[in-house]
């Protein structure tokens, strides 16, 4: 993470004494990365984060790839109020890798009854619609909508959210997410030529104590399983912690666009890295101003990476029949561009007020069966005006 932070209480000096009212000692633990070598974060409980009561039979959790053509594709957005009652079960893997999970998420319950720790991968949680907050171990976090909420992988939480429909973009990452390389100094801090800094970005800010005995589920996701912990005390007993490792937010409202005179290429949207991809913000910017720009991006191919974009508001020049929450997917071995007429039409605009997320892999994606009642089965021919044949139809290409 970009910068230090603290909350609540803990002793001058790491790894010392340190007694509750009672007399008895707090129960330490480090949460870190890269063993002992990358950043990390120590925690105070009230109670030993080991003392586990009871443990439950695992429950099944994995998508399945589909088996389709090598095509661009358009998944158009789930319709209906929700795609399952709680987080968990309203998860809907629509695109997966060995280094990535993407999902579309609309809950209907306000609040969960258990508490989520994903064991192998952090979680960049994209908030499109809704608002509410966060709860770990490491506090309160306030989110809302446009938030980027990355949440490093073993940190317990569970959601609360307000009144009103939620859509969340959910990408699983395994390995670390990261502020952009390029952005930073060798100290690590973000430069003045970043698209953000550490000002914009949102730490827990208040702890939770929750002292209440009773059952407390925690839902371990790891390796197609979620695994069923209980506890006689809640994980939210953390008394003081410090350190770089711990969940926060940004707010893709807060990413200053970077533009030039002529179309500038996807790298000056990214956000965010990992070892496997990158994710970048499209947001409300000035075209280029050379007297003889076209603001529609250019013609490419996607040699070594595959191309995924998440709409999520505002008109889409380069794009005809595409709506809010739809995904496009133009895999690598495939070049791509702005459908016909968008090219030309695009000659003279000055700006646009469009929103989307883009996530470049750097090794194939696969669809997933789910992702296969989304498909729109005209869009890979929809660069071609005079032809546009049915694709496959969605249970021909099931496994």
């Amino acid at each position: 993470m970009a910068y230090y932070h603290k909350l609540g209480t803990f002793p001058h000096k790491r790894h010392t004494q340190f007694r509750q009212p009672d007399g008895s000692l707090y129960h330490e633990q480090l949460v870190g990365t890269l063993g002992f070598s990358g950043v990390s974060s120590l925690l105070y409980h009230k109670n030993p984060p080991t003392k586990i009561t009871r443990i439950d039979e695992p429950v099944p959790y994995a998508p399945t790839k589909s088996n389709v053509p090598l095509a661009p594709y358009h998944l158009r957005p789930f319709k209906g109020e929700s795609t399952g009652q709680d987080y968990l079960s309203a998860r809907k893997t629509v695109l997966m890798n060995n280094d990535c999970v993407i999902s579309i998420c609309l809950p209907v319950e306000r609040e969960m009854t258990y508490f989520y720790k994903n064991a192998l991968a952090d979680e960049i949680v994209f908030i499109h619609e809704g608002s509410g907050e966060l709860l770990s171990q490491m506090g309160r976090l306030e989110v809302r909508a446009g938030d980027y909420v990355v949440i490093p992988r073993t940190i317990i939480h569970q959601w609360k959210w307000n009144e009103g429909p939620v859509r969340l973009l959910i990408t699983e990452s395994f390995s670390p997410v990261e502020t952009v390389r390029r952005y930073r100094n060798h100290f690590g801090q973000l430069l003045e030529h970043s698209p953000y800094c550490e000002r914009d970005i949102r730490a827990p800010h208040e702890l939770i104590q929750d002292d209440a005995p009773g059952d407390y589920l925690v839902q371990i996701k790891k390796e197609g399983f979620l695994h069923q912990y209980h506890y006689g005390f809640s994980p939210l007993d953390v008394v003081g912690w410090d350190g770089y490792f711990y969940p926060y937010a940004l707010s893709i409202h807060d990413f200053e666009p970077i533009t030039g005179r002529i179309h500038q290429p996807p790298p000056v949207h990214q956000t965010f890295e990992t070892q496997g991809f990158v994710v970048c913000s499209f947001v409300p910017r000035l075209f280029d101003y050379h007297p003889l720009a076209i603001p529609a991006p250019y013609n490419h191919s996607n040699v070594d990476s595959d191309e995924i974009l998440y709409y999520v508001e505002g008109n889409f020049m380069s794009r005809k029949g595409v709506d809010i929450g739809s995904f496009t997917i133009h895999p690598s071995g495939l070049p791509h561009g702005p459908h016909p007429g968008t090219v030309e039409a695009s000659i003279g605009k000055k700006e646009t007020h469009e929103l989307a997320v883009m996530i470049d892999t750097f090794k194939p994606l696969y669809l997933t069966n789910e992702a296969l009642e989304l498909l729109d089965q005209n869009y890979p021919m929809s660069w071609n005006p005079d032809v546009a044949p049915a694709a496959p139809r969605p249970a021909d290409m099931m496994d």
